[in-house]
């Protein structure tokens, strides 16, 4: 009976010391994260495409302008046109690559549309035009809620990375979840800046 009864003890301190490693390997907190940061990411996309579903509308009221600029309406539409044919869902945000590539178009049409933006000034009408003022006031809220989506990005990035980094978490995140360091935004501070949309 007392055989018994220390068997019984040995295998609740075993089951709890497994119920204690289990609770102590992060496994919930780092789905958790793992689940923040595509939740962060999937805010940068949205907003990136209301930007480039604005632009459309954008070109067009440009383009009514006479002798406007062609060469620099048309680096906006193949500059849109690369952007909107990049898409990364979560599950590519682990690729350094894939998520450079994805960075370096979203900057190159931030790039061309602050050229369209500059040259615009040339055109007193066509910034009178009630459309454009419309449209400019629409790409300055865009553009400051893109630079609030990566910050958010940034931030759940750095907690989620810290996390799979650290000791026991490393063991459940590599071993168990399969789970690695993901890239974030790491465009020079210039580039970040959203485009200058006031006139």
């Amino acid at each position: 009976m007392r055989e018994h009864g220390r068997h019984s003890l040995r295998y609740l301190a075993v089951a709890l010391t497994t119920l204690l490693a289990l609770s102590g390997c992060g496994y919930n907190s780092l789905q958790g994260l793992d689940e923040q940061v595509k939740g962060a990411w999937a805010e940068v996309q949205n907003q990136y495409q209301r930007r480039a579903d604005l632009i459309p509308n954008l070109v067009a009221t440009v383009k009514g302008a006479a002798s406007f600029e062609q060469e620099t309406l048309q680096r906006v539409v193949e500059a849109r046109a690369a952007a909107t044919s990049m898409k990364v869902d979560a599950n590519a945000l682990n690729n350094p690559e894939t998520f450079k590539k994805f960075e370096q178009v979203q900057s190159q049409l931030s790039s061309a549309l602050s050229r369209l933006l500059v040259v615009v000034e040339k055109y007193p009408d066509l910034k009178a035009t009630q459309g454009f003022q419309t449209l400019q006031a629409q790409l300055e809220g865009i553009e400051n809620r893109i630079a609030v989506a990566r910050k958010r990005y940034i931030e759940s990035v750095t907690t989620y990375n810290t996390a799979v980094r650290s000791f026991p978490q490393n063991l459940t995140a590599k071993f168990l979840l399969g789970l690695e360091v993901r890239p974030t935004f790491t465009a020079e501070e210039a580039a970040q800046k959203p485009p200058q949309v006031k006139f």
